[in-house]
Parts: structure tokens; C-alpha cells; sequence
């Protein structure tokens, strides 16, 4: 993607917070009024736990240009081991963008625990960074793939298989 078509883009960004933890950052920060970019949408979860790849996939796929999990510190977690679940799942999901053509870099899993609001504003801050580094994404903006083998192939129309029916 050309930077042109990166001028002047503000991402949509998708946060998946933990309860107890990271929503409670993001809380802090906003009361200790500390300025972060207004791009995140924050999804308050019960245990980071919960967030599957389901959900990010679908974020990205309704149009985020990135997202990122958010939980407690290891060791921390008010449900045992959820956030060790959320960071264990975050790879996976990586590695499925990475083979559909998008970037990989657009999703992550983040420790932010209930005191950091500081760190909050700094996670913030780097997935903004990213996403707009990535530009918008392809699946909200009608491009083709963006990551991988795929990207490069031009995409031009003799790169399509033929359709069900054609004559070749």
C-alpha cells in the first residue's frame, strides 16, 4: 500500500481490557487526565480469557486496523490463568492473518495492570503507531492482501483462477 493512501488516516483501533486490570488503567488514565489517542474502542471483558480469536478476527474483518488484548500481570490474574490463555492465543491468531494476506503486526496481547495508567497511554500509543504505520485495512478499504505471498503477485487479472463455467 502506497503512502498516500496512508496520509491523513486515523486507524480504528480495538481494545479486548480485562475487568480488573486493564480497563481499570484505561480508567486511571483517563481520571489522571493523561492524553492518549482517541483511535481505540475499548471492549471491557470480564478475564482477557474470554477474548478468543474469534473476536479479533471479526473486529478485523468489521474494518479495525488493528487490535490488541489487554490483561493482568502474570501471576495476576483474577481467574487463575486467562491472561496466560489471551497471550498463549495471540500467536495463532497471527500466524492465520499472516496465511489470509494480512499483517501480523496489526494484532497484540499487552500486560497493563490496574495501577499502570501510564503504561495504558504507552500501548495505546504503539498499536496507533502501528496502525498507522500499516495503513487502513484491506478488508474495510476493498484492497487485496497486504502480507505474504499473496501481496506480491500484482493482482492483476491474470492472476485470478478461472471461474466455474468460463471457457479457456
Amino acid at each position: 500500500m502506497g503512502d498516500a493512501s496512508k496520509a491523513g488516516h486515523e486507524p480504528k483501533i480495538i481494545a479486548f481490557a480485562c475487568e480488573y486490570c486493564s480497563y481499570t488503567a484505561a480508567d486511571l488514565a483517563g481520571s489522571m487526565r493523561l492524553a492518549y489517542p482517541a483511535s481505540v474502542r475499548i471492549v471491557k471483558v470480564p478475564c482477557t480469557g474470554r477474548a478468543d480469536a474469534i473476536m479479533i478476527l471479526k473486529a478485523l474483518e468489521e474494518g479495525a486496523d488493528a487490535v490488541f488484548v489487554s490483561g493482568c500481570q502474570p501471576g495476576d490474574c483474577h481467574f487463575l490463568k486467562g491472561n496466560a490463555r489471551a497471550k498463549a492465543m495471540v500467536p495463532g491468531v497471527k500466524r492465520m492473518l499472516a496465511e489470509i494476506g494480512l499483517h501480523p503486526d496489526r494484532v497484540e496481547f499487552f500486560h497493563v495492570a490496574a495501577s499502570q495508567a501510564q503504561r495504558w497511554v504507552e500501548v495505546v500509543e504503539e498499536m496507533t503507531s502501528r496502525a498507522r504505520r500499516l495503513g487502513p485495512n484491506p478488508l474495510r478499504t476493498g484492497g487485496g492482501p497486504e502480507y505474504g505471498p499473496a501481496a506480491g503477485s500484482g493482482g492483476g487479472e491474470g492472476d485470478r483462477p478461472a471461474e466455474k463455467g468460463s471457457a479457456s
